[in-house]
């Protein structure tokens, strides 16, 4: 008597758990309440159970429900494995598309180790431009006014 109360409270709990989840996943929800109001009706009726496990062939009715169990465990183990499996791919996708978006140009055998964006026109401060070479200007590598 006692492992059947406890046994109905914790079944009661999920079957709480399950209609405040309907509006998210109604099939998960509807599948949860059955199989939670089955496993209501066979706490308090167990030898329905048995009678249903001779039935299809197994000797007891805890078999019966054991090997349900298990059964729906695994479903439910495949199925996790199948959304982590998808949530990973979908990762990888996007960290791809970032590392893709981020990418800098490949730098020429040419470019000075200084010179971190050539590319946008930015010239080292130890190089002079052609123009500053031209005027005679001061730069660091002439250190004269020309």
């Amino acid at each position: 008597m006692i492992a059947q109360v406890i046994l109905s409270i914790l079944l009661a709990g999920i079957l709480i758990y399950a209609f405040s989840e309907y509006a998210r996943s109604p099939v998960v929800a509807v599948l949860a309440a059955f199989i939670t109001t089955a496993g209501l009706y066979f706490v308090w009726m167990p030898e329905h159970s048995t009678q249903l496990a001779e039935l299809v062939g197994i000797g007891r009715g805890v078999d019966l429900i054991l090997y349900i169990w298990v059964c729906l465990s695994l479903i439910v183990v495949l199925n996790l494995h199948l959304k982590l499996r998808t949530q990973m791919e979908l990762i990888t996708a996007l960290a791809r598309k970032i590392a893709l978006g981020e990418a800098q140009a490949p730098r020429s055998k040419d470019d000075h180790p200084d010179a971190t964006s050539h590319a946008a026109g930015a010239r080292s401060p130890l190089v002079p431009s052609p123009r500053e070479a031209g005027r005679g200007l001061k730069t660091p590598l002439t250190g004269s006014f020309g």
